[in-house]
């Protein structure tokens, strides 16, 4: 066995934390949205992206908005770096544009009522393949 063959151990990469998120949609705004969408703002784009957010998408299906994107911030600035991003310019006004269409979905046993409710539902991931 050599000593040194020149060989360097593969470096540990950070793996970005994956976030599925789902949320209705006013089937009668969609287009609105989906308009809204096509080119946002700047100053909201930009302000995703210093959170640290990457490959953020949007899909829609049958009334429902499905949310990806990868955190690539250190884990332990998650929750700050989204405070931050909450008060970033023109967010709030991005936001009150955008809620408007959107649905929360209700959880809890049927006729219960609202036992927990969450703007984009936070979804568990159950499988990834690099």
């Amino acid at each position: 066995m050599k000593a040194d063959d020149g060989a360097r151990s593969p470096r540990r990469v950070r793996r970005p934390r994956r976030f599925g998120r789902l949320v209705g949609l006013d089937p009668a705004r969609l287009a609105e949205y989906k308009r809204y969408h096509v080119k946002i703002w700047p100053e909201i784009e930009a302000a995703i992206r210093r959170a640290g957010i990457a490959n953020y998408t949007i899909f829609h299906l049958r009334g429902m908005l499905y949310a990806y994107y990868e955190y690539t911030g250190p884990e332990a600035e998650y929750a700050q770096r989204m405070k931050e991003l909450a008060a970033a310019p023109r967010m709030r006004e991005w936001w009150d544009i955008m809620e408007p269409m959107q649905r929360p979905l209700e959880f809890g046993p049927p006729g219960a009522g609202r036992a927990r409710e969450e703007w984009w539902a936070d979804m568990e991931e159950v499988f990834h393949l690099d």
